[in-house]
């Protein structure tokens, strides 16, 4: 299962612990070890929003020797995007599906305002209930997540394991048990699910 991380236009301090948090998730859970090869696109300011150039930066990450064993075309991708980010990778995310890749799923952290739908899953994780809610009506999957009480915007990308708040199946309009837990663990929760399948 390869991850790509596309993050917003924010500070690379924020990538970096979100990075960390997310592999100390990972090595704390039952995912095998080695079976998530985490890739951080490392386009700044308007490029993250540019599809073409995340596309092209995974198309060099297949080409790479380093890569090439763990991602390839036909390699599960879970794209994990934030704010500005969503944009550039839900766009990036079509390409690659178009070119033959297989997209396992996509998970936006506060991509608000961002329209979402497409034939593979989409999950959303948001900073607060009306972030949530609003976002929900640009398209969302059936599993997503608000923080409460709500958060800042940037602490989602930053902390997501200090971030509490709730489980919300959007199909039914509320909380399966045991809804409420971390961002992390929500996360984690995906990342098993589609480890799984």
């Amino acid at each position: 299962m390869s991850i790509i991380i596309c993050p917003g236009i924010h500070e690379p301090e924020l990538t970096e612990s979100f990075r960390v948090g997310l592999l100390d998730v990972v090595s704390h859970s039952a995912i095998a070890p080695n079976s998530a090869n985490i890739l951080i696109y490392p386009g700044k300011d308007i490029l993250v929003l540019s599809a073409f150039h995340i596309l092209q930066f995974l198309r060099v990450s297949v080409a790479h020797r380093r890569y090439r064993k763990s991602l390839q075309l036909k390699s599960p991708l879970i794209f994990i995007s934030f704010s500005a980010g969503v944009v550039g990778a839900i766009g990036a995310a079509y390409l690659w599906q178009l070119l033959g890749g297989h997209v396992k799923a996509f998970i936006a952290i506060d991509g608000w305002g961002v329209p979402l739908q497409a034939n593979f899953p989409i999950h959303r994780i948001s900073h607060d209930y009306f972030t949530h809610w609003s976002s929900c009506l640009l398209g969302s999957g059936q599993d997503n997540f608000y923080a409460e009480p709500a958060v800042d915007h940037l602490s989602m990308w930053k902390s997501p394991q200090t971030v509490q708040g709730c489980w919300v199946d959007s199909f039914i309009g509320i909380s399966p048990p045991k809804g409420h837990l971390t961002a992390a663990e929500f996360l984690l929760m995906l990342l098993k699910r589609y480890e799984a399948n």
